[in-house]
């Protein structure tokens, strides 16, 4: 030690020589105070429990979790299979047969929608004759596209081909029966399957026509300038406008329940049986069909109408696709007023509403569903000498 304090000697003054032993004697007590400290708080720490170990299948609960999903997909897929074999079998149409059968040629297949879904498509076309237009069917919520043959078939005797989709969850399409997990998937579903058809129908104009929910989703899907461009025009019956919930409570936890509970049945929504025709037979039809679901309505699909019929009203303004609205003025599902308002709010250059008075919800299958479709196609032929004299007038 002494050579190396005759070493530090001339780097140091005499004041550091006399500090330094200083600090390595109060650093060396530090080190024992905390050592003692550190004693202590080992010796009265809480001892800690020792649990017995979990059964195999309690510490390990991902395969039992893997297990009830994979279940859940079997049961659902099965399902599927079943409502699938449905639609392939099902009498195209309410009402028509025997003498009163329109001839046509009718198909069914399967269309992959924008996130591989397969979905179950229908198409009604005239057994002659050059193909005026085209209109795709939207269906509207909980039914099926199997149930608008009759519809369809008055639509080919006026050169009209028809097209139609099963929704997510509907009909003989993939995904649970009454569930949608977003209605913005059936509206990319909905641009999809136009612009399949316009490509195999090249040159032909296409019409959007969308019922109930089924209206507000061609309703947002013509929002969108490229598919607008796309379309001569649209056709709304009772469309799902301003649709509010029974309660304002439940608007206040849909958004909620929609995340932590998605499938739940909301049984206080339950409108089974609710009247949407004034036709006792069409009413029990629907009612009875296997493919049109009946049970209560499933919390994220509630809570998507309510968004989507949200957006639209404030978006009244922004429409300017030519469309024809009807409605009922007894409708009891959808409100015939915010049909009115969306007619007199939109900016569209060629629009027209038609309210029946008395009517129920379901217009196409009223007593009077053949004066109801008259009125469309005739709207249809009408826009169609508008769309073919403005092209006339370029020449």
């Amino acid at each position: 030690m002494a050579s190396t304090s005759s070493e530090m000697e001339p780097l140091t003054s005499g004041a550091s020589n006399r500090i330094i032993p200083i600090l390595k004697t109060l650093r060396k007590c530090f080190i024992f105070i905390l050592s003692l400290v550190l004693s202590l708080l080992l010796l009265l720490r809480p001892r800690r429990r020792v649990l017995p170990l979990p059964p195999l299948e309690e510490a390990n609960p991902a395969p039992s979790r893997r297990w009830r999903r994979k279940m859940a997909w079997k049961l659902e897929e099965e399902d599927t299979a079943r409502r699938r074999s449905l639609a392939e079998v099902v009498e195209m149409g309410f009402g028509l047969a025997g003498d009163g059968e329109i001839p046509c040629r009718c198909y069914s297949s399967l269309f992959y929608g924008r996130r591989g879904n397969a979905l179950f498509s229908r198409s009604w076309l005239p057994l002659s004759g050059e193909l005026r237009g085209i209109l795709i069917i939207i269906h509207g919520l909980n039914e099926h596209s199997g149930r608008y043959s009759q519809f369809a078939k008055q639509l080919n005797s006026s050169n009209l081909g028809v097209y139609a989709m099963d929704w997510i969850g509907h009909g003989g399409s993939d995904g649970l029966h009454g569930y949608v997990p977003s209605l913005d998937y059936v509206v990319s579903d909905t641009e999809a399957f136009l612009e399949k058809i316009r490509s195999e129908n090249p040159g032909v104009p296409c019409f959007l026509f969308g019922h109930s929910t089924g209206g507000a989703v061609v309703l947002k899907a013509a929002s969108s300038p490229s598919v607008e461009d796309m379309l001569t025009g649209i056709v709304l019956t009772s469309p799902a406008l301003r649709v509010k919930p029974a309660h304002p409570i439940v608007g206040a936890i849909a958004p909620i329940f929609s995340l932590v509970a998605p499938r739940f049945q909301f049984k206080g929504a339950n409108k089974r049986g609710i009247p949407v025709t004034r036709d006792p037979e069409a009413l029990l039809a629907k009612y009875s069909d296997p493919l049109v679901y009946t049970g209560p309505i499933r919390v994220r699909t509630g809570h998507e109408i309510l968004r989507i019929t949200a957006y639209l009203t404030r978006n009244f303004k922004s429409v300017t696709v030519p469309f024809f609205v009807l409605h009922g003025t007894e409708d009891k599902v959808t409100d015939p007023l915010a049909s009115q308002d969306l007619y007199n709010q939109a900016p569209s250059v060629f629009k027209d509403i038609k309210l029946y008075e008395g009517f129920l919800h379901d217009l196409l299958f009223e007593p009077e569903r053949e004066e109801v479709g008259r009125d469309i196609i005739d709207w249809m032929m009408k826009r169609l000498d508008d769309v073919n004299g403005s092209a006339a007038g370029l020449w």
